[in-house]
């Protein structure tokens, strides 16, 4: 079978939580299954040192300046992170050498052939997770960085002994897996804290700290918080990097830390994908993401046009009341079934915020082709905005050709 065989049949046989959400069939709650095929691929990830992720928002950002920091010092730094905007291989990267590479083909192909028959009962999230693990020892990675993908204590990931683990940040999103409040949330993302394994926070509240410290205690592992005030989320992003690269004894290295995404491929993070007009594309689903984009666009004092779409399961009431009154709204639904149908988000909006200048799109493309055009009717100042969800953006970027 071909690449294109194997990797339709892993999509259709094995739904992603990406694509179909919390289903029956794409998410498997509990390490089972994972364990299972770990024992299957020899523990793969026992041959590295590996960094474990969590959090709410800046997992990804965060996973990319501790790789591209210790790719400086010449090491092979695996990467697995999630989701994909446009490649399925864009989650399983080796950084090194001030660049990266994506699993190739030929061995995605190799894996699947191998082991995909035994799979059968396993998860997407699962089988991606045994690949990269699979690869790095392959490839003979010197220390990988691995995202969680949902919460942390049942997450196919937390089958691992690290060498540190790191919870970025906390806010509500994924709340009918993970629970209603931060604290909730925050007691399954400290799940991947392991005995005698340094765990960083990348910040300190009242309202969530006790339970890191509780969790930390009762598993016995040293507990080191991210203090103080930052200018921006990626400078709290950078510190909780630097953190966790000093409890490795490494040196953190700030030029690689500030040119991440530049180094491991990280992309449509605040990302400028056109100059004229200026288009900024962000994969930023949740209200606390969103609230810090919204804050920057309106603070830029432009005219604000923005290409926005919602997945169905995502809390729209929450999102809505931070969305910048000024801008105009090109509303629309990416080509996935987990998507808000386009007319149900119009009526949501115009129900709470009738204010708000919004025009009901008949794709991400239509949406993009209305707002470039109305972007350049109001001068070089216009500032275009992509977001609300990782398939608004990959559509985007479909339809301007455009290859991260």
């Amino acid at each position: 079978m071909t690449y294109e065989d194997y990797t339709s049949e892993l999509f259709v046989r094995f739904p992603s939580v990406q694509k179909y959400g919390f289903t029956s069939s794409s998410f498997k709650c509990g390490l089972d299954g994972m364990t299972h095929l770990d024992r299957l691929l020899s523990h793969p990830w026992k041959s590295y040192p590996c960094v474990h992720v969590a959090g709410t928002n800046g997992k990804g950002s965060v996973c990319s300046m501790i790789a591209a920091s210790l790719s400086s010092e010449g090491m092979r730094v695996g990467l697995y992170t999630s989701p994909h905007i446009l490649d399925f291989r864009e989650r399983i990267k080796i950084v090194r050498d001030g660049g990266y590479e994506m699993i190739s083909r030929e061995e995605v192909v190799e894996f699947l052939d191998k082991y995909l028959s035994q799979c059968g009962s396993l998860s997407f999230f699962e089988i991606t997770t045994g690949m990269a693990f699979w690869w790095f020892r392959k490839r003979a990675v010197d220390a990988a960085v691995i995202e969680v993908g949902l919460g942390g204590r049942l997450d196919s990931t937390n089958i691992i002994e690290p060498a540190v683990s790191v919870v970025t940040s906390i806010g509500l999103d994924h709340c009918a897996v993970l629970g209603d409040s931060r604290p909730a949330i925050a007691f399954e993302k400290a799940g991947i804290f392991k005995k005698d394994v340094p765990a960083v926070v990348g910040f300190r509240d009242g309202e969530t700290s006790g339970v890191f410290e509780s969790a930390a205690s009762r598993v016995g592992a040293p507990l080191y918080f991210v203090e103080g005030k930052f200018a921006s989320v990626q400078d709290n992003n950078a510190a909780t990097a630097s953190l966790a690269l000093r409890l490795m004894g490494r040196v953190p290295n700030e030029s690689a830390i500030g040119a991440m995404a530049q180094i491991t491929g990280l992309h449509c993070r605040w990302e400028t994908i056109l100059d004229n007009p200026e288009v900024i594309a962000d994969i930023g689903h949740n209200s606390a993401a969103l609230k810090q984009n919204f804050e920057r666009l309106e603070a830029s004092g432009r005219p604000l046009f923005i290409v926005y779409g919602i997945m169905a399961d995502k809390d729209l009431g929450s999102i809505i009341p931070i969305m910048p009154a000024g801008a105009r709204y090109f509303l629309c639904a990416p080509a996935t079934p987990r998507a808000l149908e386009v007319d149900r988000l119009y009526a949501g909006i115009g129900s709470a915020r009738p204010q708000l200048n919004t025009v009901a799109c008949s794709s991400v493309a239509d949406a993009v082709e209305k707002v470039l055009v109305a972007a350049r009717r109001a001068g070089r100042q216009a500032l275009v905005y992509v977001g609300g969800s990782t398939f608004v953006v990959s559509d985007a970027l479909q339809f301007l050709k455009i290859n991260c």
